[in-house]
């Protein structure tokens, strides 16, 4: 097992943490197929209704390591860098039916940056700070970032961001829409872990429905998100957590959902 990416199981939750904190967690090829197969592992393990995704140390993650693309024995290329790395990581994080929450513990630039902004829920601290720096090397921004920021935030914001590479602060991100929450450094880890806890407790099928429809409605017209609106309510509506949901409801007491 890869030393590049650690992971804790607790009350239903994995806690996936970038691993690299010498190098502000940035990433190589290892780290990047690391991520990878946790991701698939969170997927089938019954035990994991709520993913967490953070940093160790200082930094989220600063994006790709530049030793390695500038090394000419480990350079495996953008080719293989964008289609078999960073590709794959977003793919995954979007098509898992689980919720999953960025915990941006420090600067997240680059690739780093547009992996957490593909996450269900990004939350940070007061200290963080969020960099599309891949125009001050000539390069432009990857890992989803043209596909999620101006939806985030709007074409207009995304666009000066992605071509300036201007620094925004976890409470600029906060109040333009980037992101959900940020907190305090203080109260940073107990608030991110109620709420990724919260999210283990609720109803996981639902909730896979609804970032189904979610994805969906980035691509799809009215009628097409109408539809699949009516199919996934009506796959909701047959599961147990449904069930318990409204007779918690009638009987004035708390839920207790099984994910099923």
């Amino acid at each position: 097992m890869s030393k590049s990416i650690q992971v804790e199981i607790k009350d239903q939750v994995a806690k996936i943490s970038l691993n690299r904190p010498e190098v502000f967690n940035s990433f190589n090829r290892e780290m990047a197929f690391a991520l990878q197969d946790e991701l698939k592992n969170c997927a089938s393990n019954k035990e994991v209704r709520a993913i967490l995704l953070t940093g160790n140390g200082k930094a989220f993650c600063a994006g790709q390591d530049l030793k390695e693309v500038t090394d000419p024995e480990l350079n495996p290329g953008f080719k293989s860098i964008l289609e078999e790395h960073y590709n794959p990581i977003i793919q995954l994080i979007r098509s898992i039916g689980k919720p999953i929450v960025a915990a941006v513990n420090g600067v997240a630039a680059g690739a780093g940056a547009n992996i957490a902004l593909a996450c269900d829920i990004v939350v940070a601290t007061e200290h963080a700070a969020f960099i599309q720096a891949f125009s001050k090397i000539g390069l432009i921004p990857d890992s989803a970032g043209t596909f999620f920021l101006p939806r985030l935030i709007g074409f207009q914001k995304a666009s000066a961001l992605a071509m300036l590479g201007d620094k925004v602060s976890a409470e600029e991100a906060e109040r333009i829409g980037m992101i959900y929450k940020y907190f305090s450094a203080a109260s940073f880890e107990e608030e991110t872990w109620k709420m990724v806890s919260q999210l283990a407790k609720m109803p996981t099928k639902a909730l896979a429905l609804t970032k189904e429809a979610l994805n969906q409605s980035l691509t799809s017209n009215l009628e097409e998100q109408l539809a699949l609106e009516s199919k996934n309510q009506i796959e909701a509506a047959s599961t147990a957590d449904y069930q318990e949901g409204v007779n918690a409801f009638i009987e004035k007491r708390k839920p207790n959902f099984k994910g099923k």
